[in-house]
């Protein structure tokens, strides 16, 4: 695995789930890691978790991907940036994302909160040479008759890497996706503990099983390292080969 000695990376999203699993990762390869959670809740739960397992490098912060003033405050306070990790999102089940008010609300978050972070991290970035990843999803290659806004956003992330990638090149600023597929977090737990859609998930996927968040990380840190420095606007599956069956 690469090394991030002295780098600074920021995770949004990063309190739970895959998120979390990539910020702990680059902590442990070496870099200082800021990791964001929307509530109070969740960085103090992170907090807590990261004090007892002895991981003195990640600090965990509160971040409305929404709100460009808590955006800007946030990113003010860093004097560089390496990395960008985008995983901050949410999913509304059992219909919802059909409701107009839900659907805007999906997409506010999830991708032109992608748009609002990166926009702001942009200069620092430029000045390190530095890389975003973003969260993309199977969903950014096909469509979900259940979850249409979470659809829509993944959908939207994968050209919105596309486009900044061409757009920030110049600037030497590296702009990647990946998508994940099916992976144990709290986002995906109600088809976890639907024993069908469970087993149906693993019947279809080549590699046999779920994913678990820390099958994401590798991905993850090699975009953000030396050995990707030609790869820019890439939406990377992984997903234990759901997607090409």
């Amino acid at each position: 695995m690469p090394r991030f000695d002295q780098q600074q990376i920021l995770v949004t999203g990063g309190t739970s789930g895959i998120g979390e699993a990539i910020a702990r990762g680059f902590a442990t390869a070496g870099a200082t890691v800021v990791a964001t959670g929307v509530t109070t809740g969740e960085v103090q739960a992170a907090t807590a978790q990261w004090s007892a397992a002895g991981l003195k490098t990640i600090t965990a912060r509160q971040l409305d991907v929404t709100d460009e003033a808590s955006i800007a405050a946030l990113v003010s306070e860093f004097a560089r940036l390496d990395g960008l990790v985008q995983c901050a999102g949410i999913i509304v089940r059992g219909g919802g994302e059909f409701t107009v008010e839900n659907f805007e609300r999906v997409l506010d978050i999830n991708l032109t909160g992608a748009m609002r972070v990166a926009t702001a991290c942009r200069p620092l970035l430029a000045e390190r040479g530095g890389a975003i990843v973003n969260l993309a999803s199977m969903l950014s290659f096909f469509g979900s008759g259940f979850v249409p806004a979470y659809s829509a956003s993944k959908g939207g992330i994968s050209q919105l890497t596309k486009s900044l990638a061409i757009a920030w090149a110049p600037q030497n600023i590296r702009v990647n996706a990946i998508a994940p597929g099916w992976i144990v977090t709290p986002l995906t737990q109600p088809l976890v503990d639907d024993v069908g859609r469970r087993q149906a998930i693993i019947d279809r996927t080549p590699l046999g099983r779920w994913g678990e968040p820390e099958d994401v990380v590798g991905a993850v840190q090699f975009l953000c390292s030396p050995a990707a420095r030609f790869i820019t606007g890439v939406v990377l599956p992984v997903d234990g080969g759901y997607s090409i069956v």
